[in-house]
Protein backbone atom coordinates (compact mmCIF):
# COMPACT_ATOMS: atom_id res chain seq x y z
CA UNK A 1 0.00 0.00 0.00
CA UNK A 2 1.37 3.39 -1.01
CA UNK A 3 2.22 5.73 1.86
CA UNK A 4 0.11 8.85 2.33
CA UNK A 5 2.02 11.99 1.29
CA UNK A 6 3.07 14.26 4.15
CA UNK A 7 4.42 17.80 4.18
CA UNK A 8 6.35 19.76 6.78
CA UNK A 9 7.01 23.38 7.58
CA UNK A 10 9.58 24.87 9.94
CA UNK A 11 9.50 28.41 11.32
CA UNK A 12 13.03 28.76 12.64
CA UNK A 13 14.90 31.28 14.75
CA UNK A 14 18.20 31.45 16.59
CA UNK A 15 16.52 30.21 19.82
CA UNK A 16 13.89 27.67 18.86
CA UNK A 17 12.17 26.12 15.84
CA UNK A 18 8.46 25.49 15.35
CA UNK A 19 7.66 22.33 13.36
CA UNK A 20 4.40 21.24 11.77
CA UNK A 21 3.63 18.14 9.67
CA UNK A 22 0.37 17.81 7.73
CA UNK A 23 -1.10 14.93 5.73
CA UNK A 24 -2.50 15.13 2.19
CA UNK A 25 -5.82 16.41 3.58
CA UNK A 26 -4.19 19.28 5.47
CA UNK A 27 -4.65 17.76 8.93
CA UNK A 28 -1.92 18.45 11.45
CA UNK A 29 -0.37 15.13 12.45
CA UNK A 30 2.67 16.50 14.29
CA UNK A 31 3.29 19.89 15.85
CA UNK A 32 5.85 21.13 18.33
CA UNK A 33 8.79 23.37 19.19
CA UNK A 34 12.43 22.33 19.60
CA UNK A 35 15.42 24.28 20.83
CA UNK A 36 18.10 25.59 18.50
CA UNK A 37 20.74 23.03 19.45
CA UNK A 38 22.37 19.92 18.08
CA UNK A 39 19.85 17.77 19.93
CA UNK A 40 17.00 19.90 18.61
CA UNK A 41 18.12 19.50 15.00
CA UNK A 42 18.49 15.74 15.45
CA UNK A 43 14.95 15.62 16.85
CA UNK A 44 13.62 17.49 13.81
CA UNK A 45 15.14 14.89 11.47
CA UNK A 46 13.76 12.06 13.61
CA UNK A 47 10.19 13.49 13.53
CA UNK A 48 10.35 14.11 9.78
CA UNK A 49 11.50 10.56 9.06
CA UNK A 50 8.87 9.10 11.41
CA UNK A 51 6.13 10.69 9.30
CA UNK A 52 7.75 9.98 5.94
CA UNK A 53 8.41 13.62 5.08
CA UNK A 54 10.77 14.25 2.17
CA UNK A 55 10.17 17.98 1.48
CA UNK A 56 10.23 20.80 4.03
CA UNK A 57 9.07 24.39 3.65
CA UNK A 58 11.04 27.16 5.36
CA UNK A 59 11.23 30.97 5.14
CA UNK A 60 15.00 31.28 4.69
CA UNK A 61 17.30 29.33 2.45
CA UNK A 62 20.43 29.70 4.54
CA UNK A 63 21.49 29.00 8.09
CA UNK A 64 22.16 25.95 10.26
CA UNK A 65 18.67 24.45 9.93
CA UNK A 66 18.81 24.41 6.13
CA UNK A 67 22.35 23.04 6.14
CA UNK A 68 21.31 20.29 8.57
CA UNK A 69 18.25 19.32 6.50
CA UNK A 70 20.25 19.18 3.28
CA UNK A 71 22.93 17.03 4.93
CA UNK A 72 20.23 14.66 6.16
CA UNK A 73 18.82 14.23 2.67
CA UNK A 74 15.63 16.30 2.86
CA UNK A 75 14.44 18.59 0.09
CA UNK A 76 14.20 22.19 1.28
CA UNK A 77 11.78 24.66 -0.29
CA UNK A 78 12.04 28.39 0.45
CA UNK A 79 8.77 30.29 0.86
CA UNK A 80 9.71 33.88 1.68
CA UNK A 81 8.35 35.75 4.68
CA UNK A 82 6.40 38.07 2.39
CA UNK A 83 4.69 35.11 0.74
CA UNK A 84 3.90 33.59 4.14
CA UNK A 85 2.22 36.85 5.23
CA UNK A 86 0.00 36.64 2.16
CA UNK A 87 -0.74 32.97 2.71
CA UNK A 88 -1.96 33.60 6.27
CA UNK A 89 -5.04 35.27 4.82
CA UNK A 90 -6.20 31.85 3.60
CA UNK A 91 -6.86 30.79 7.15
CA UNK A 92 -8.29 33.95 8.72
CA UNK A 93 -8.39 37.72 8.51
CA UNK A 94 -6.44 38.48 11.70
CA UNK A 95 -3.02 37.96 10.13
CA UNK A 96 -1.31 37.62 13.52
CA UNK A 97 2.26 36.34 13.72
CA UNK A 98 2.60 33.01 15.50
CA UNK A 99 5.54 30.64 15.01
CA UNK A 100 3.53 27.40 15.16
CA UNK A 101 0.84 28.77 12.87
CA UNK A 102 3.48 29.92 10.38
CA UNK A 103 4.99 26.42 10.41
CA UNK A 104 1.53 25.09 9.54
CA UNK A 105 1.15 27.67 6.74
CA UNK A 106 4.51 26.60 5.29
CA UNK A 107 3.58 22.91 5.42
CA UNK A 108 0.11 23.45 3.92
CA UNK A 109 1.53 25.65 1.15
CA UNK A 110 3.72 22.72 0.10
CA UNK A 111 0.62 20.54 0.04
CA UNK A 112 -1.56 22.88 -2.03
CA UNK A 113 1.02 24.65 -4.23
CA UNK A 114 3.85 22.17 -4.59
CA UNK A 115 4.70 23.31 -8.11
CA UNK A 116 5.14 26.96 -7.19
CA UNK A 117 8.25 26.68 -5.05
CA UNK A 118 11.83 25.99 -6.08
CA UNK A 119 13.85 23.38 -4.23
CA UNK A 120 17.07 24.59 -2.63
CA UNK A 121 20.12 22.88 -4.11
CA UNK A 122 23.42 22.60 -2.24
CA UNK A 123 26.06 25.00 -3.47
CA UNK A 124 28.38 23.71 -6.17
CA UNK A 125 31.80 22.32 -5.31
CA UNK A 126 33.35 25.46 -6.84
CA UNK A 127 31.37 27.70 -4.49
CA UNK A 128 32.14 25.57 -1.45
CA UNK A 129 35.84 25.66 -2.30
CA UNK A 130 35.77 29.44 -2.78
CA UNK A 131 33.99 29.86 0.56
CA UNK A 132 36.65 27.75 2.28
CA UNK A 133 39.43 29.91 0.79
CA UNK A 134 37.72 33.19 1.67
CA UNK A 135 37.01 32.18 5.25
CA UNK A 136 40.54 30.81 5.67
CA UNK A 137 41.89 34.18 4.55
CA UNK A 138 39.64 35.94 7.06
CA UNK A 139 40.89 33.69 9.86
CA UNK A 140 44.49 34.28 8.75
CA UNK A 141 43.97 38.04 8.95
CA UNK A 142 42.61 37.64 12.48
CA UNK A 143 45.76 35.74 13.42
CA UNK A 144 47.95 38.37 11.79
CA UNK A 145 46.22 41.15 13.71
CA UNK A 146 46.72 39.25 16.96
CA UNK A 147 50.45 38.76 16.28
CA UNK A 148 50.77 42.40 15.20
CA UNK A 149 49.22 43.54 18.47
CA UNK A 150 51.52 41.26 20.43
CA UNK A 151 54.57 42.68 18.67
CA UNK A 152 53.29 46.22 19.23
CA UNK A 153 52.95 45.56 22.95
CA UNK A 154 56.51 44.21 23.18
CA UNK A 155 57.93 47.22 21.32
CA UNK A 156 55.98 49.72 23.40
CA UNK A 157 57.67 48.35 26.49
CA UNK A 158 61.14 47.55 25.17
CA UNK A 159 61.81 49.45 21.92
CA UNK A 160 59.42 52.44 21.50
CA UNK A 161 61.53 53.99 18.74
CA UNK A 162 60.54 51.24 16.29
CA UNK A 163 56.87 52.25 16.56
CA UNK A 164 55.87 54.80 13.93
CA UNK A 165 59.23 54.62 12.18
CA UNK A 166 57.48 53.49 9.01
CA UNK A 167 53.84 53.87 7.98
CA UNK A 168 52.81 50.46 9.37
CA UNK A 169 54.40 47.99 11.71
CA UNK A 170 53.81 44.88 9.62
CA UNK A 171 54.82 46.10 6.14
CA UNK A 172 57.91 44.46 4.58
CA UNK A 173 60.34 47.36 5.18
CA UNK A 174 59.34 47.58 8.85
CA UNK A 175 59.71 43.83 9.37
CA UNK A 176 63.07 43.89 7.59
CA UNK A 177 64.23 46.69 9.89
CA UNK A 178 63.17 44.81 13.03
CA UNK A 179 64.88 41.64 11.81
CA UNK A 180 68.13 43.60 11.46
CA UNK A 181 67.67 45.87 14.52
CA UNK A 182 65.42 44.06 17.02
CA UNK A 183 66.46 46.19 20.02
CA UNK A 184 67.48 49.72 21.00
CA UNK A 185 71.06 48.57 21.54
CA UNK A 186 71.42 47.40 17.96
CA UNK A 187 69.54 50.37 16.49
CA UNK A 188 71.92 52.72 18.34
CA UNK A 189 74.59 51.72 15.79
CA UNK A 190 72.68 53.64 13.11
CA UNK A 191 73.98 57.05 12.12
CA UNK A 192 72.39 59.15 9.40
CA UNK A 193 74.88 57.80 6.84
CA UNK A 194 74.44 54.19 7.94
CA UNK A 195 70.65 54.61 7.84
CA UNK A 196 70.91 55.97 4.29
CA UNK A 197 73.02 52.98 3.23
CA UNK A 198 70.64 50.52 4.89
CA UNK A 199 67.60 52.08 3.23
CA UNK A 200 69.25 51.95 -0.19
CA UNK A 201 70.33 48.35 0.25
CA UNK A 202 66.76 47.37 1.18
CA UNK A 203 65.16 49.33 -1.67
CA UNK A 204 63.23 51.72 0.55
CA UNK A 205 60.81 53.76 -1.56
CA UNK A 206 59.22 55.84 1.17
CA UNK A 207 59.39 59.60 1.49
CA UNK A 208 61.11 59.88 4.87
CA UNK A 209 64.72 61.08 4.76
CA UNK A 210 67.37 59.12 6.69
CA UNK A 211 67.88 62.09 9.02
CA UNK A 212 64.20 62.06 9.99
CA UNK A 213 64.20 58.32 10.69
CA UNK A 214 67.31 58.56 12.85
CA UNK A 215 65.84 61.53 14.71
CA UNK A 216 62.68 59.50 15.35
CA UNK A 217 64.77 56.74 16.93
CA UNK A 218 66.78 59.18 19.06
CA UNK A 219 63.78 61.18 20.31
CA UNK A 220 61.63 58.19 21.25
CA UNK A 221 61.20 57.12 24.85
CA UNK A 222 63.85 54.78 26.23
CA UNK A 223 63.00 51.11 26.63
CA UNK A 224 62.62 49.68 30.09
CA UNK A 225 64.73 46.52 29.86
CA UNK A 226 68.45 45.84 29.97
CA UNK A 227 70.76 42.87 30.27
CA UNK A 228 69.21 39.44 30.06
CA UNK A 229 65.71 40.92 29.73
CA UNK A 230 66.82 42.90 26.66
CA UNK A 231 68.21 39.72 25.10
CA UNK A 232 64.92 37.93 25.78
CA UNK A 233 63.06 40.84 24.17
CA UNK A 234 65.19 40.46 21.02
CA UNK A 235 64.29 36.79 20.79
CA UNK A 236 60.59 37.59 21.14
CA UNK A 237 60.74 40.38 18.55
CA UNK A 238 62.53 38.16 16.02
CA UNK A 239 60.05 35.33 16.62
CA UNK A 240 57.04 37.60 16.10
CA UNK A 241 58.62 39.24 13.04
CA UNK A 242 59.19 35.83 11.43
CA UNK A 243 55.61 34.82 12.26
CA UNK A 244 54.19 38.03 10.79
CA UNK A 245 56.26 37.60 7.63
CA UNK A 246 54.98 34.04 7.23
CA UNK A 247 51.36 35.11 7.76
CA UNK A 248 51.69 37.85 5.16
CA UNK A 249 53.18 35.40 2.65
CA UNK A 250 50.42 32.87 3.28
CA UNK A 251 47.79 35.58 2.95
CA UNK A 252 49.24 36.56 -0.43
CA UNK A 253 49.22 32.89 -1.47
CA UNK A 254 45.58 32.50 -0.43
CA UNK A 255 44.58 35.65 -2.30
CA UNK A 256 46.17 34.27 -5.46
CA UNK A 257 44.19 31.06 -5.07
CA UNK A 258 41.01 33.08 -4.40
CA UNK A 259 41.53 35.05 -7.60
CA UNK A 260 42.03 31.83 -9.57
CA UNK A 261 38.85 30.34 -8.09
CA UNK A 262 36.85 33.52 -8.75
CA UNK A 263 37.95 33.75 -12.38
CA UNK A 264 36.98 30.09 -12.93
CA UNK A 265 33.56 30.42 -11.25
CA UNK A 266 30.53 30.83 -13.56
CA UNK A 267 29.13 33.62 -11.35
CA UNK A 268 32.48 35.39 -11.01
CA UNK A 269 31.80 38.02 -13.72
CA UNK A 270 28.56 39.06 -11.97
CA UNK A 271 30.25 39.95 -8.70
CA UNK A 272 33.38 41.38 -10.31
CA UNK A 273 31.21 43.81 -12.28
CA UNK A 274 29.97 45.51 -9.10
CA UNK A 275 31.53 48.94 -8.44
CA UNK A 276 34.44 48.86 -5.96
CA UNK A 277 34.11 45.07 -5.61
CA UNK A 278 37.63 44.15 -6.69
CA UNK A 279 38.74 40.55 -6.27
CA UNK A 280 38.56 39.69 -2.58
CA UNK A 281 35.28 41.54 -2.01
CA UNK A 282 33.68 39.96 -5.08
CA UNK A 283 34.88 36.50 -4.02
CA UNK A 284 33.59 37.00 -0.47
CA UNK A 285 30.15 38.13 -1.63
CA UNK A 286 29.89 35.19 -4.03
CA UNK A 287 31.11 32.70 -1.46
CA UNK A 288 28.64 33.82 1.21
CA UNK A 289 25.61 34.25 -1.08
CA UNK A 290 26.27 30.99 -2.92
CA UNK A 291 24.97 29.92 -6.31
CA UNK A 292 21.55 28.42 -5.48
CA UNK A 293 18.98 30.99 -6.61
CA UNK A 294 16.17 29.23 -4.73
CA UNK A 295 17.87 30.05 -1.44
CA UNK A 296 16.90 33.71 -1.78
CA UNK A 297 13.64 33.95 -3.76
CA UNK A 298 13.46 37.75 -3.46
CA UNK A 299 15.69 40.69 -2.48
CA UNK A 300 14.08 40.94 0.95
CA UNK A 301 15.18 37.42 1.86
CA UNK A 302 18.76 38.24 0.86
CA UNK A 303 18.72 41.47 2.89
CA UNK A 304 17.35 39.61 5.92
CA UNK A 305 19.94 36.83 5.63
CA UNK A 306 22.68 39.48 5.44
CA UNK A 307 21.33 41.33 8.48
CA UNK A 308 21.05 44.67 6.68
CA UNK A 309 17.25 44.78 6.86
CA UNK A 310 15.79 45.71 10.25
CA UNK A 311 13.84 43.14 12.25
CA UNK A 312 10.20 44.28 12.41
CA UNK A 313 7.67 42.96 14.89
CA UNK A 314 4.09 44.20 14.76
CA UNK A 315 1.08 43.25 16.83
CA UNK A 316 -1.99 45.45 16.64
CA UNK A 317 -0.89 49.06 17.06
CA UNK A 318 2.50 48.12 18.51
CA UNK A 319 5.42 48.25 16.07
CA UNK A 320 8.99 47.43 17.03
CA UNK A 321 11.86 47.91 14.57
CA UNK A 322 15.22 46.63 15.80
CA UNK A 323 18.71 45.77 14.63
CA UNK A 324 18.73 42.27 13.13
CA UNK A 325 21.12 40.10 15.14
CA UNK A 326 20.24 36.69 13.73
CA UNK A 327 21.92 36.54 10.33
CA UNK A 328 24.92 35.31 8.38
CA UNK A 329 27.60 37.41 10.08
CA UNK A 330 30.17 36.78 7.34
CA UNK A 331 27.72 37.88 4.66
CA UNK A 332 26.75 41.00 6.61
CA UNK A 333 30.39 42.01 7.08
CA UNK A 334 31.15 41.43 3.40
CA UNK A 335 28.09 43.28 2.14
CA UNK A 336 28.58 46.33 4.37
CA UNK A 337 32.33 46.45 3.69
CA UNK A 338 31.59 46.61 -0.03
CA UNK A 339 28.53 48.89 0.12
CA UNK A 340 30.14 51.57 2.29
CA UNK A 341 32.91 51.98 -0.29
CA UNK A 342 30.61 52.32 -3.31
CA UNK A 343 29.86 56.06 -2.82
CA UNK A 344 33.41 56.71 -4.04
CA UNK A 345 32.49 55.31 -7.47
CA UNK A 346 28.71 55.62 -7.80
CA UNK A 347 26.53 58.75 -7.71
CA UNK A 348 23.40 56.88 -6.65
CA UNK A 349 25.23 55.25 -3.75
CA UNK A 350 26.65 58.63 -2.68
CA UNK A 351 23.16 60.17 -2.79
CA UNK A 352 21.62 57.29 -0.79
CA UNK A 353 24.33 57.44 1.87
CA UNK A 354 24.26 61.25 2.16
CA UNK A 355 20.48 61.31 2.56
CA UNK A 356 20.70 58.73 5.34
CA UNK A 357 23.31 60.84 7.17
CA UNK A 358 21.18 63.96 6.66
CA UNK A 359 18.32 62.18 8.46
CA UNK A 360 20.58 61.80 11.47
CA UNK A 361 21.81 58.24 10.90
CA UNK A 362 25.27 57.46 12.20
CA UNK A 363 27.74 55.90 9.75
CA UNK A 364 27.06 52.22 10.66
CA UNK A 365 23.30 52.75 10.25
CA UNK A 366 23.71 54.67 6.99
CA UNK A 367 26.01 51.93 5.68
CA UNK A 368 23.36 49.28 6.45
CA UNK A 369 20.71 51.38 4.68
CA UNK A 370 22.94 51.64 1.62
CA UNK A 371 23.72 47.91 1.76
CA UNK A 372 20.00 47.11 1.94
CA UNK A 373 19.39 49.23 -1.17
CA UNK A 374 22.27 47.53 -2.97
CA UNK A 375 20.80 44.07 -2.23
CA UNK A 376 17.93 44.80 -4.64
CA UNK A 377 20.37 45.41 -7.47
CA UNK A 378 22.78 42.67 -6.43
CA UNK A 379 19.91 40.14 -6.19
CA UNK A 380 18.63 41.08 -9.64
CA UNK A 381 22.08 40.70 -11.24
CA UNK A 382 22.66 37.40 -9.45
CA UNK A 383 19.17 36.02 -10.12
CA UNK A 384 19.31 36.90 -13.84
CA UNK A 385 22.95 35.77 -14.30
CA UNK A 386 23.59 39.30 -15.55
CA UNK A 387 26.66 41.44 -14.76
CA UNK A 388 25.93 44.84 -13.26
CA UNK A 389 24.98 47.47 -15.82
CA UNK A 390 23.73 50.93 -14.74
CA UNK A 391 21.61 51.13 -17.90
CA UNK A 392 19.66 48.04 -16.85
CA UNK A 393 19.62 48.22 -13.06
CA UNK A 394 17.63 51.09 -11.64
CA UNK A 395 18.11 54.81 -11.91
CA UNK A 396 21.85 54.77 -11.32
CA UNK A 397 22.79 55.83 -14.82
CA UNK A 398 20.57 58.93 -14.74
CA UNK A 399 22.07 60.07 -11.43
CA UNK A 400 25.57 59.47 -12.72
CA UNK A 401 24.83 61.65 -15.75
CA UNK A 402 23.38 64.36 -13.47
CA UNK A 403 26.43 64.23 -11.22
CA UNK A 404 28.71 64.51 -14.23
Amino acid sequence: MEATPTFAGIDWSWRHHALCVVDDAGRRIEEGTVTHSRAGLVKISMLLRRHGVSRVGIERGDGPVVEHLLRDGFEVVVISARQVRSLRARYGAAGNKDDRFDAFVLADALRTDAGRWAVVQPDSAETVALRMLVRARHDLIDHRIAVHNQLLAVLQHNFPGAIGLFSQLDIPISLTFLRRFPSEAKAAWLSELRMAHWLKANHYSGRHAPARLVRHLREAAVGRVTGAAAEASEVIVLTLVDLLSTLREEQDHLETRIEEALLAHPDGPIFQSLPRAGTVRAATLLAEIGDCRARFPDPASLAAAAGVAPSTRQSGKHLNVAYRRGCNKQLRAALIDWAQDTPRANAWARDTYDRARARGCRHPHAARILAQNWTRILWRCWHDHQPYNPDLHGRLNDLQKTAA
